[in-house]
């Protein structure tokens, strides 16, 4: 059995090993010693509610229970932008027009913004490639959104998720080749470290602060706005799954989208039901996602449940990996 369950500070090799595995640029999993023992730390601390709620950051990871194997990682930023602005490029139309020559033209230009401080953030979702089938991926990307709808006031009322952007065969990023390392001057990978280890004081003296008209980019940059990296795709499909709709904001190093959602749209947020546990035959009903009903102890899995009334009737395996007994409350979403 899968299940979903806070990271532990005695996670760090694993989770090395999934940041080695993201490769070029999954920004939120660096494989950096620092910056991934302090990751778990805090995410320790906001399990146990022993930092301010806005600045949560909690790490999930998806452990194969026969194995003994972590095969996966996600997270939620409870708030971004509150020490360090959160910038994105805004896809804007600039209209001009010239009444003399009676012409009208419509401009695509990138805007420098910094619109999402507050917002919570879903991000760091990586599997290894061997285990992306069998639902792995999709319990694990909804474990989040249990996750938050066990206490929906720990998290903002806006809910964004940025997906990687395109890179070539060769793991060139056309953006950056193009448009971004012009203003950086540093390499891809070395940008790209700074700013998921630093405070991000270059990106706030460095990057562009007006318009950059798309007409002049070249297009191997500019039809890359927007666009997902291919192993991304499956990640964009469960995001639109769950009402993430596309916000026109794309990264300022790779040019990847930013999708957004209202926390109480979103699909498992909102219809999942807090249920008393009673113990039932192992592969009874129908398989539904379950998790435990407390932030402090969450685990999730997808496992038969049937609902009855406000009862919901799991097999001996499935409280197990919860942790859960007779008479406690978990949430399920069938």
């Amino acid at each position: 059995m899968l299940v979903v369950r806070p990271a532990l500070p005695a996670d760090f090799d694993n989770l090395m090993e999934l940041a080695v595995l993201s490769g070029r640029g999954f920004t939120s999993l660096p494989a950096d010693e620092q910056t991934l023992r302090s990751r778990l730390a805090l995410s320790q601390a906001s399990f146990h509610s022993e930092v301010a709620a806005p600045e949560a950051w909690y790490t999930l990871m998806l452990e194969d229970l026969e194995a003994g194997d972590i095969v996966g990682v996600a997270g939620i930023k409870a708030g971004v932008g509150l020490k360090r602005p959160h910038f994105s490029f805004r896809v804007v139309t600039l209209a001009q027009s010239s009444p003399t020559l009676d012409k009208r033209f419509d401009h695509r230009a990138l805007v420098l913004v910094n619109e999402c401080a507050g917002w919570s953030e879903v991000g760091s979702l990586f599997l290894k490639p061997e285990r992306r089938k069998g639902g792995a991926g999709r319990l694990l990307a909804q474990s989040r959104y249990m996750l938050i709808g066990l206490e929906p006031q720990r998290f903002a009322e806006m809910v964004l998720a940025e997906l990687r952007g395109w890179f070539d065969e060769d793991g060139g990023c056309p953006f950056w080749d193009h448009v971004a390392s012009k203003f950086f001057r540093l390499e891809f990978d070395e940008a790209d470290r700074m700013s998921a280890s630093t405070d991000g004081q270059f990106i706030l003296d460095l990057a562009p602060r007006h318009p950059i008209y798309v007409e002049l980019l070249p297009s191997a940059a500019s039809e890359t706005l927007g666009r997902v990296h291919r192993e991304g795709e499956a990640a964009r499909a469960m995001l639109e799954a769950e009402g993430f709709r596309f916000s026109g904001l794309v990264d300022i190093f790779d040019a990847g989208p930013t999708v957004a959602a209202r926390r109480d749209d979103i699909k498992t947020v909102r219809e999942g039901r807090r249920l008393r546990v009673r113990l039932g035959e192992d592969a009874y009903g129908e398989e539904a996602l379950i998790s435990s009903g407390a932030v402090a102890s969450f685990r999730a899995v997808r496992a038969p449940v049937l609902i009855d009334g406000e009862t919901a009737i799991i097999g001996r395996d499935a409280a197990a990996a919860l942790g859960v007994s007779e008479g406690e409350m978990v949430r399920v979403k069938a």
